[in-house]
């Protein structure tokens, strides 16, 4: 049996983008394993120290110490809807059968045209009882996220809530001061947890910039505001993390962004243990699935460079 966190053999992944964005054709991470079982580390490029050492401390907890008690045995999920085309966004969540559908929207290359009709697809598709939520990923500037949200929202039919409407905090809560929209923001973009109850209605727990399920779960005690979880992980051992957040919860209000399955060309872990939906919804489990050995081969990263990246990423980690 193992018995010490495995870094220096840390597994490199790429798995290809479904719909890829510009430049964005893959997903990559380190898959690392711990006494109790594995982890994922897979932060975003420009990740500055701080949040690297939380992206490894997530990585190592479901080998470690573990997840807290779950409270709920599956977890309502989102079926994310990436920045495509009117077809294309309402394939995507027929095949997912979700009833709620978080959307991408404020893309630069298909601007607010393609926005109202992406969402207005999306409605079609989930009918009248359907929710649905956008993010716009911090892309739009003050003003222009007011016009935009008050176009938006009338293609939906109305929202559940908008994510990330603008860059920073303070941007943030001049647009909900502005909309009738629900706002909500990462619980990351808050030094404070408690400020960020002036900017947003709703709090973004990823658990990765958070430091893991254990930590994202006091984030949300000391907020006080009603919380999604989203996920900023890849495969289904990283997606798991994000599970065990979602079912230890008190309170479950918005189905969580989970469904990164379905965005990819595949997966490190097998069928058995893919989280793909079911009826909307998926386990949770009491420890990450590990990853299988042959999709491990097909799936590994071998561009010396971007390992040696990752690998950087993970050093300077450790050094926090």
């Amino acid at each position: 049996m193992q018995t010490l966190i495995d870094l220096d053999n840390a597994r490199p992944f790429a798995v290809p983008i479904l719909d890829p964005g510009p430049g964005a054709t893959m997903v990559e991470g380190l898959l690392v394993e711990g006494p109790q079982g594995w982890g994922e580390f897979s932060p975003r490029h420009d990740a500055d120290a701080g949040e690297l050492g939380r992206w490894l401390t997530a990585a190592t907890e479901p080998g470690t110490i573990g997840w807290p008690d779950a409270v709920r045995g599956r977890v309502p999920v989102a079926v994310s809807v990436p920045a495509v085309g009117a077809a294309r966004a309402r394939d995507i969540v027929r095949a997912a059968g979700c009833a709620t559908a978080d959307v991408e929207v404020a893309d630069p290359a298909r601007g607010l045209a393609g926005d109202v009709a992406r969402v207005a697809a999306v409605r079609a598709e989930l009918g009248t009882s359907g929710r649905i939520r956008c993010d716009a990923r911090g892309r739009w500037e003050p003003a222009e996220a007011v016009n935009a949200i008050a176009a938006l929202d009338q293609a939906a039919g109305g929202f559940e809530f908008v994510a990330q409407p603008c860059r920073d905090l303070q941007q943030v809560a001049w647009v909900r001061a502005r909309v009738a929209v629900r706002i909500a923001t990462d619980a990351t973009a808050a030094h404070d947890p408690h400020g960020l109850r002036d900017a947003a209605d709703v709090a973004v727990l990823r658990c990765g910039r958070l430091g893991g399920a254990r930590r994202a779960l006091r984030v949300a005690e000391l907020m006080d505001l009603p919380c999604v979880v989203v996920s900023d992980a890849w495969t289904g051992i990283g997606v798991a993390t994000g599970l065990a957040l979602a079912g230890a919860l008190p309170e479950l209000d918005y189905a969580a962004a989970l469904s990164t399955r379905l965005l990819l060309g595949g997966d490190v872990v097998g069928d058995a243990r893919s989280l793909v939906p079911v009826d909307g919804s998926l386990p949770v489990a009491p420890m990450p699935p590990g990853p299988d050995p042959d999709l491990l081969g097909r799936f590994a990263l071998t561009d010396a460079a971007r390992i040696e990246r990752l690998r950087q990423q993970l050093r300077a980690a450790t050094a926090q």
